[in-house]
């Protein structure tokens, strides 16, 4: 199958080259496209100067609109497969193929890297865990999905989700919605194992006062998004 890797990438030049280079030993087999969501630092230089693949944004569309900008490109080049991992190299690279193996096997249509299934590598803080534990409940009241780890940016989907991406996405911490709005289109939604580590530098959008907003948001978008639209099938 023809599989594209997405990776956003917002002031990541101090992981860019650790994460593309680890990804070239991993995973060979696959195209990849980074999207530089207009980054401030020299994530593009890096790009240019190690001729990666790149989209460069000319404004920033924050991770929903990068992430969506990576399934139009699947989407317009026909990819049977595509997969996202973040560009700050969270996502261990060698865990890909675990990922897509469901897909390939026509097992499932969405499959998420969970570092909850294992419970090995970095798990996050305890407000974090305790916020995901919180949304994976309230998904599984509004669309039925059962998933654990659903804010993981680790995840890959099969040719009818990359379209319905590629189509609508949302733009602001947009993993969990994505899960309800794959659950709706009638997609089979799979979880696998992964490992995941601490961020190889820069720091997360989500700490402090910002982990509060994101869960009213976050929640609130859920409940919206489930009210306004019908389950296919």
């Amino acid at each position: 199958m023809k599989v594209l890797i997405i990776i956003p990438a917002y002031n990541e030049a101090n992981n860019i080259v650790a994460v593309i280079e680890k990804l070239k030993k991993d995973f060979s087999n696959a195209d990849y496209v980074i999207i530089n969501d207009c980054s401030k630092d020299d994530t593009l230089r890096i790009c240019r100067e190690h001729q990666y693949q790149y989209l460069d944004l000319p404004l920033n569309l924050g991770i929903g609109g990068g992430v969506q900008t990576g399934y139009l490109y699947a989407y317009a080049y026909d990819y049977d497969i595509a997969i996202q991992i973040d560009g700050d190299g969270q996502h261990d690279t060698a865990f890909i193929q675990n990922v897509v193996d469901p897909i390939e096997q026509g097992q499932a249509d969405v499959v998420i890297g969970s570092r909850f299934i294992d419970k090995e590598g970095f798990q996050s803080s305890f407000m974090r865990r305790f916020g995901i534990h919180f949304l994976s409940r309230l998904i599984r009241i509004c669309c039925g999905a059962n998933v654990k780890d659903v804010t993981s940016g680790y995840r890959a989907v099969g040719k009818r989700m990359i379209a319905c991406y590629a189509q609508d996405y949302a733009q602001d911490y947009p993993e969990p919605e994505a899960i309800v709005m794959a659950a709706l289109h009638g997609a089979r939604i799979m979880e696998v194992p992964v490992v995941m580590k601490e961020r190889l530098g820069g720091e997360s959008s989500i700490s402090g006062f910002r982990s509060i907003y994101y869960m009213l948001k976050v929640s609130l978008a859920i409940v919206i998004y489930r009210l306004t639209h019908k389950r296919e099938g």
